[in-house]
């Protein structure tokens, strides 16, 4: 049989495969092309096979009609065994008349299928019948015995010739459908890193717009540094941020002398009842008094400290030294109206600062700073994105390779010639 197929071959001294270099368009013309000459081929090779086998059923049916009239010289036997044996006999007559049909001839490859399905069909009822009445054959008809097995034998032989054939046909669709499927998996892939190198190309121009961008925010965000304006507003800047200093001194001591009474303000906290506005003004002056030393609040202020003094000298607000409570009382009382002045000028100082920073403030360099914000994080953002597709790419086109690479060695099973695919 021609590919190697069929019956063996005898030994032959191994040929070196030739080489020859292939585009890949080209593979799925000679994949057409062999999986036609392969197909063409094992056809022709079940028809030899069903023609050959023909003259085996013809000699089958002779077999049959000889066996019909042969009495196979049953009259001195055992009338029970005689009975058996044309039983047996008539058995195998009919089996022969009943399913040894002639096979369907083959005009195409839809036709195989049909005609291997008849003939299996026949071999399994002629062995049925012939296992179960091989002991009246071998004895009673023994010359028809080693015809019939030899008739059989060779039917079997070729039913298995015509399916490795089939076998072989069905391996041979299915490289030719997988190499198939491989090329189609290559193009959509060579489709995919187009488009994704043209969205590359698109993102390296934007990224090239946001470099000229940036460049050009950054000019003029130099340009505005450099004027006497905002090197005016930096100095009052530095001005603002020396009074954090001034504040946090100035809200230390007058902390530590509210903390000196904080206990008997605590306690008046929770045993009198003050209005709304006054219950609020009494805890920020537990928390921070900083806050509430206001020319506004002053008398409020006053007017608890008092309250403060008559619950303790009422012992309603329990302190541990009634003196010493009453000298801090009096010690804030008296120092409250310069707190209060220090706190107003420093707020004054700060807000007229602030106002003067405000003035200053340049909307453009606010909104160019913002641009130059949003125009990095879009690059970075970008050139992140690139990294990404390069990935893909990298693997896209490695899966490629390696599909052209199976591919190289699924057409090695169609022929003898090593065909290299460029890449």
């Amino acid at each position: 049989m021609v590919f190697g197929w069929g019956k063996k071959k005898e030994v032959q001294s191994e040929e070196v495969p030739s080489e020859k270099q292939i585009p890949l368009s080209e593979v799925s013309k000679i994949v057409r092309k062999m999986l036609e000459l392969r197909t063409n081929q094992i056809l022709n090779d079940i028809k030899s096979i069903r023609d050959n086998t023909e003259p085996l059923i013809s000699d089958l049916i002779s077999i049959g009609n000889t066996l019909e009239k042969d009495n196979l010289q049953v009259d001195d036997i055992d009338k029970h065994i005689r009975i058996i044996v044309v039983r047996g006999k008539q058995q195998v007559i009919d089996m022969i008349k009943k399913d040894a049909n002639h096979l369907p001839k083959i005009n195409s490859f839809d036709d195989v299928e049909n005609m291997h399905t008849v003939l299996n069909q026949m071999l399994k009822k002629i062995g049925d019948v012939l296992g179960r009445q091989t002991r009246v054959i071998h004895i009673f008809a023994k010359k028809y015995a080693e015809k019939l097995k030899d008739i059989l034998q060779k039917m079997n032989s070729n039913n298995i010739e015509i399916q490795q054939l089939l076998k072989n046909y069905t391996h041979t669709r299915s490289i030719s459908e997988e190499i198939t499927g491989s090329l189609q998996e290559i193009d959509n892939l060579k489709d995919t890193i187009v488009k994704k190198e043209h969205r590359i190309a698109e993102i390296k121009n934007h990224i090239s717009s946001l470099s000229t961008k940036i460049t050009n925010y950054e000019d003029s965000i130099k340009k505005i540094h450099s004027s006497e304006k905002y090197l005016k507003f930096l100095e009052l800047q530095k001005v603002l941020d020396s009074f954090s200093g001034e504040k946090n001194q100035l809200k230390n001591e007058i902390n530590s002398q509210f903390t000196k009474i904080s206990r008997p303000l605590s306690r008046y906290e929770h045993v009198s009842s003050m209005e709304k506005e006054q219950k609020t003004l009494l805890s920020k002056l537990i928390e921070d008094p900083f806050g509430v030393l206001t020319p506004k609040n002053k008398d409020s202020i006053i007017l608890i400290l008092e309250n403060v003094r008559k619950g303790i000298s009422s012992g309603s607000i329990s302190v541990k030294d009634v003196e010493k409570s009453f000298s801090y009382l009096t010690e804030i009382e008296e120092s409250l109206a310069g707190y209060i002045t220090r706190v107003s000028d420093f707020t004054e100082k700060r807000q007229k600062i602030e106002n003067q920073l405000s003035a200053l403030q340049s909307d453009e360099l606010t909104e160019l700073v913002h641009n130059l914000q949003h125009a990095t994080s879009d690059k970075d953002d970008s050139e992140s994105k690139i990294n990404l597709i390069e990935s893909e790419l990298n693997e896209e086109r490695s899966t490629i390779s390696k599909l052209i690479s199976e591919i190289e060695v699924k057409l090695r099973e169609f022929s003898n010639t090593v065909y290299v695919i460029s890449r």
